[in-house]
């Protein structure tokens, strides 16, 4: 990635606002940063627990490319220990996942009701699941017959101790509104990583509570070039 690029990423994530880049044309997923689909990717960085607190060794690096039909994103996760779902299913959703290791995606399109929102999950071992949300009711079950038809790949670099998800979504599951250069949505990235009861949460932009479900916090994603 160039110093600009670089440069543009790091004043993103402080304004709040991630700015992703535009591809030519739909691609399969990969999880290599250096394949073309991520090399000159944006990149913005996170390492807050949702008090606003650095919780070392877990920084997570997360890259977003678009087109008019889809949001592409890469998680690279870092961890010391991964906290995986006895017998996973990689093909039906998973309910409750976020009790495991998952880089979440909280992503909505409505700027005057900003309670409803998206909200996509992945696993280390390609586990799945993805909900329609309304935070102020969040009591109840959730709704797993919402299928957003999402897509999503992962890897496992046990030498290096990192973890790849990404993860396909289309815009049509977002708003019925068509993708374009300077459509905006609000967004914040989480991850829930290592076993109880030494369990980390990690976010881009802090809740300030112990629930990510706090919209008022989210930051901003705008599609560039």
């Amino acid at each position: 990635m160039s110093l600009l690029l670089l440069t543009l990423s790091a004043t993103a994530q402080e304004a709040n606002t991630f700015h992703a880049a535009r591809l030519k044309h739909d691609q399969a997923l990969n999880t290599d940063p250096k394949s073309g689909l991520w090399r000159d990717a944006p990149a913005v960085f996170f390492d807050r627990a949702p008090d606003g607190k650095v919780v070392p060794g877990h920084r997570t690096e997360v890259q977003v490319r678009w087109t008019p039909q889809a949001l592409y994103f890469l998680f690279t996760c870092p961890y010391e220990a991964l906290y995986l779902k006895p017998s996973p299913d990689a093909v039906g959703e998973t309910n409750k996942l976020w009790d495991y290791d998952v880089a979440e995606v909280f992503i909505g399109a409505d700027f005057d009701q900003i309670w409803r929102y998206r909200e996509f999950e992945v696993s280390p071992q390609n586990e799945w699941v993805d909900l329609d949300i309304d935070s102020r009711h969040l009591d109840g079950d959730h709704d797993l017959l919402w299928n957003s038809k999402f897509s999503h790949a992962v890897r496992i670099d046990a030498t290096k101790k990192i973890w790849y998800a990404a993860m396909r979504i289309p815009i049509a599951s977002i708003t019925a509104k068509p993708a374009a250069k300077g459509s905006e949505f609000r967004l914040n990235f989480f991850r829930m990583q290592g076993p109880p009861p030494d369990r980390k949460a990690v976010c881009w932009r802090p809740s300030g509570k112990e629930t990510f479900h706090v919209p008022e916090a989210f930051g901003r994603l705008q599609l560039g070039e």
